[in-house]
């Protein structure tokens, strides 16, 4: 429904969205917390004033966005979750398939967001964070010869550092792109042989082990720098000759 203002047209939303919004509005604000069960339909129609399907509607709003999981049958029912970041990624890469977007231009916007969070994790670190990012060294150090275990150990450095850098926000844009640089990272290891990754994981290694000893130092610009300059070399790695790959050339 859209009502006429002056020049401009406002969109007045339907009755569903706007029962979604107040559900999501308690979820947001802990009103309803996760594991909760909402109430039965018939309370929430008469909660609400609305119809069965209108209270549907709703629910299949708030089911898309992964803030409840509804369960259909006798015994069924809504229950409240928490939305994470991986809705939010589902979502961003539909969005980057339909528009034709580059895989280079996704490695590029990795390149501006996880360099601002080595920075940002430098000037913040703590005793712990220092040996949390050992430890994941460590373990990249130890998994060499294991290419399941190298990759995972890889992703968890990365994913650690946005962590540490301690913005939320950070996190959740970083986690947008992170699986599609995950199925970029994947299709190279697999159109080349483990020799020539073990290589690789070699480089990336003696460039964390940098990277940790600038955090340790609270060197936060240095840190953004190095780790930019190996996350543009990596990506050049990567992408090789594919400069017009697509995102949905990947992910399809």
């Amino acid at each position: 429904m859209n009502a006429v203002t002056g020049n401009s047209t406002v969109r007045v939303p339907k009755a569903g969205e706007m029962v979604a919004s107040q559900l999501r509005r308690q979820i947001v604000l802990g009103e309803l917390r996760e594991g909760d069960q909402l109430p039965s339909e018939s309370v929430l129609m008469e909660e609400f004033g609305v119809s069965r399907p209108t209270l549907r509607e709703a629910f299949r709003i708030l089911e898309a966005e992964g803030a409840i999981t509804v369960r259909r049958g006798v015994r069924g029912g809504a229950r409240v979750q928490v939305p994470d970041a991986g809705v939010a990624a589902r979502h961003v890469g539909l969005v980057l398939q339909h528009r034709g977007t580059l895989l280079s231009d996704v490695y590029d916007i990795r390149a501006v967001l996880e360099p601002a969070a080595a920075r940002m994790a430098a000037r913040r670190r703590t005793s712990a964070d220092l040996a949390r990012l050992q430890d994941v060294l460590d373990r990249e150090r130890e998994s060499i010869d294991d290419p399941g275990a190298s990759f995972a150990a890889d992703a968890e450095f990365h994913r650690l550092i946005v962590e540490l850098s301690g913005s939320e926000t950070l996190q959740v844009l970083t986690a947008m792109v992170t699986d599609i640089i995950r199925e970029g990272d994947r299709a190279y290891a697999d159109s080349h042989d483990w020799q020539h990754e073990q290589e690789l994981a070699k480089i990336a290694i003696r460039a964390h082990t940098r990277l940790v000893e600038l955090i340790r130092k609270r060197n936060g610009e240095e840190a953004e720098e190095h780790w930019r300059k190996h996350l543009a070399e990596s990506a050049k790695i990567v992408l090789g000759d594919r400069t017009t790959a697509t995102v949905v050339e990947l992910l399809s």
